[in-house]
């Protein structure tokens, strides 16, 4: 359907079979073939008009159709195939009950060849309805399939656009939190580059010029980073005043579970295991924002259940573990949150999996390698 260039040349062409099937048919008077010719052109000429007025088109052919008929003469097949096509465009290019109108001339003439005593052209009516019928059918059943591939692409591509604003926003807010954390060590490199300089006694002048260079080189990356958080910063609403506080670890654990037991919403406990031993304060970071999200969607889509936050220290990774009693993860899964907590434990060089818990609820599982001091 697309351009429709081809409507002319099949206009054309089915006019001159039509008018070749009139004069085919035998002798005439000369006044029968006058009216048979305008009928069959009647019929087939409005195709040219298609591609502006597909409505006018249809209309014109139909009624030409209806007046063959009424004359009792038979609509020649060049006609037919006219009608058909010109019904066909219509469909596509209109509305379903605009469809309806056009057919209702054909309809009523075969309503009333039915009804007729003598039978009338009454098989003819029937097969001229059909045909129209069925081509505007299938006209309409191409709009609607054109129409639910455009309507799913638009929200295909609206969702990977929303999806990759969240996972955009997401990383923003990761490295401006992860920035205060590396932010404190390249600091305290500088410091103590310059504490060595100052009070190590006997130092080569060599050293002390090592040592000033290290002292520069952290002060400068220092600056580059702040740079580069005030480009992640534009993304921030500026309305919002900037969080000055500590960013938390897993020290704060134990403050978060009890907003969460504050609220009410079922028990929560801290299970840990093995020997604690003390993390980079990006794994801790990172650790109590997984934590954090999950508790959040626990009391989004488990309201009231219970809940298990555990730590497994082991020798290589830090294992953190929420587990629920809701309802599983085919309501959980449906959020953006899992999202976020797998940017965040991919950053941290870890991995996250969630699952269906052994006997029932949603597990979310991170593993995150333990860094170092």
């Amino acid at each position: 359907m697309a351009g429709m260039r081809w409507v002319p040349l099949a206009a054309l062409a089915l006019s001159a079979i039509a008018l070749f099937e009139v004069t085919a048919d035998g002798p005439l008077e000369p006044d029968q073939a006058v009216l048979a010719s305008l009928l069959a052109l009647g019929m087939t000429a409005p195709l040219a008009l298609a591609r502006l007025w597909p409505l006018v088109a249809a209309l014109l052919s139909g009624l030409a159709a209806v007046a063959t008929l009424t004359v009792g003469d038979q609509p020649p097949v060049a006609g037919a195939l006219a009608l058909v096509a010109l019904y066909t465009i219509a469909g596509v290019r209109r509305k379903l009950w605009t469809l309806l109108l056009l057919l209702l001339p054909l309809a009523v003439y075969a309503l009333i060849s039915a009804q007729a005593p003598d039978g009338g052209n009454r098989t003819t009516a029937g097969f001229v309805l059909t045909a129209a019928a069925l081509g505007g059918a299938a006209g309409a059943a191409w709009r609607l399939r054109a129409e639910l591939r455009r309507s799913s692409a638009v929200e295909r591509a609206a969702q990977d656009s929303y999806l990759e604003h969240i996972a955009r926003g997401e990383r923003a807010r990761i490295a401006r939190e992860l920035h205060d954390v590396v932010a404190h060590h390249i600091s305290m490199i500088a410091v103590q580059a310059e504490a060595a300089r100052l009070t190590t006694p006997g130092l080569p002048p060599e050293g002390a010029k090592r040592l000033v260079a290290i002292g520069d080189t952290a002060r400068t990356a220092l600056t580059e980073m702040r740079r580069l958080l005030g480009v992640l910063r534009e993304d921030a609403d500026a309305a919002v005043e900037p969080n000055r506080r500590p960013q938390p670890g897993l020290g704060q654990l134990n403050d978060l579970l009890d907003e969460v037991r504050a609220l009410g919403q079922g028990s929560t406990r801290l299970i840990v295991r093995g020997a604690v031993a003390p993390l980079d304060q990006g794994i801790e970071l990172t650790a109590y924002r997984i934590v954090q999200e999950a508790l959040t969607n626990a009391r989004r889509h488990a309201a009231g259940a219970a809940v298990d936050v555990e730590l497994h220290y082991r020798d290589d990774a830090l294992v953190v573990r929420v587990r629920d009693s809701g309802p599983g993860p085919g309501v959980q899964g449906s959020g953006h949150g899992l999202a976020g907590m797998r940017e965040r434990a991919t950053m941290a060089g870890g991995s996250l999996e969630t699952r269906m818990g052994p006997m029932g609820g949603f597990v979310v599982e991170a593993v995150l390698p333990k860094g170092t001091v």
